[in-house]
């Protein structure tokens, strides 16, 4: 088992999945409340503000599909939540909690919208010369964010171990 600070109050990093849900939340509801669907807003040369909805999941994967894809994605985002969860009661450094806060709070940010709109709302969209990004949000984000932190982490090597010393002359 992995002890560390971070094991102890496992549960404070869910105030950081919790501040993501709220923000997340708040700034589509903004937008839901400005915006018409489809409506954009440009800010820069390259960002825009729009409303738009996706009924599938990231680069809208099976948004055409009849309607399954909602409980599907739904489905995944519970049990993925759920594992999130044991993984913060396990405990970790600073960098994977983060890590796993971040996807938590992004995974249940767009779960809200699949259960209570029917759809994720996007609104953050990059383009530049004719080439667009998909539409994204803050949950999209903070996943995004907090994979990058996993990735990174699984890089490091844990605190004790012995430097690696295949393929090198060990003296």
């Amino acid at each position: 088992m992995l002890h560390s600070c971070a094991t102890d109050a496992w549960w404070r990093w869910l105030l950081l999945s919790a501040s993501v849900i709220a923000l997340d939340l708040a700034t589509k509801a903004w937008v839901v409340g400005v915006f018409r669907e489809g409506e954009e807003l440009p800010m820069t040369s390259f960002f825009s503000l729009v409303l738009a909805y996706n009924t599938g999941a990231a680069f809208s994967f099976l948004a055409g599909a009849d309607g399954w894809q909602r409980w599907f994605f739904a489905g995944i985002a519970v049990v993925a939540s759920a594992f999130l969860v044991w993984m913060l009661r396990r405990g970790g450094n600073r960098l994977s909690m983060c890590g796993f806060a971040l996807i938590l709070g992004g995974a249940l940010g767009n779960l809200w919208d699949r259960v209570v709109v029917g759809r994720v709302i996007d609104f953050l969209l990059f383009h530049y010369a004719g080439w667009s990004w998909p539409a994204f949000n803050v949950a999209d984000s903070a996943i995004t964010v907090g994979a990058a932190f996993l990735i990174f982490d699984s890089f490091r090597d844990p605190p004790g171990a012995q430097p690696n010393t295949i393929g090198r002359d060990a003296r």
